[in-house]
């Protein structure tokens, strides 16, 4: 299973991404002789607590794509009160042993603002759950294999 083995951030584990449109609306857009966005770069911190994946505002801007709809969504600083988060559909390609990447085609993933933290994604149980992850915090490395 091809993967990827990285430092532990100060920040936590830290990996590159890569996102774009999803599959359906990147064939959409040809189909009617329109550009695709070019993917956007970004920093992904894993996180084991987040049950899906989440992405920064900003790189639905960049995409140039709309809400396909909403969530509710609880956090440990909103208790037993969910709030709405808007819900996007991306592709998104994680880098792993090069030349391989996986990739997501369609992945619905929820706005959250994450930037301010450092980074404009969180990889959650979602894409966790199609892999294998190993925090070895004494080595100060993880790996991540899809």
């Amino acid at each position: 299973m091809p993967h990827l083995t990285l430092r532990v951030s100060p920040g936590g584990p830290l990996l590159d991404i890569l996102v774009g449109v999803s599959q359906a609306r990147e064939e959409a857009l040809k189909k009617a002789s329109q550009p695709v966005p070019p993917l956007v770069k970004g920093l992904a911190l894993v996180d084991t607590g987040a049950s899906c994946s989440c992405m920064d505002p900003s790189i639905f801007s960049s995409l140039g794509l709309t809400p396909t709809g909403s969530v509710l969504v609880y956090t440990p600083s909103t208790g037993t009160t969910p709030h709405n988060a808007d819900q996007y559909d991306v592709s998104l390609l994680i880098p792993l042993v090069v030349p391989i990447s996986r990739r997501f085609s369609s992945l619905p993933v929820t706005a959250s603002n994450l930037a301010h933290y450092g980074f404009q994604a969180l990889i959650g149980r979602d894409i966790l759950m199609t892999g294998l992850l190993i925090y070895d915090g004494q080595a100060e490395i993880f790996t991540l294999a899809l």
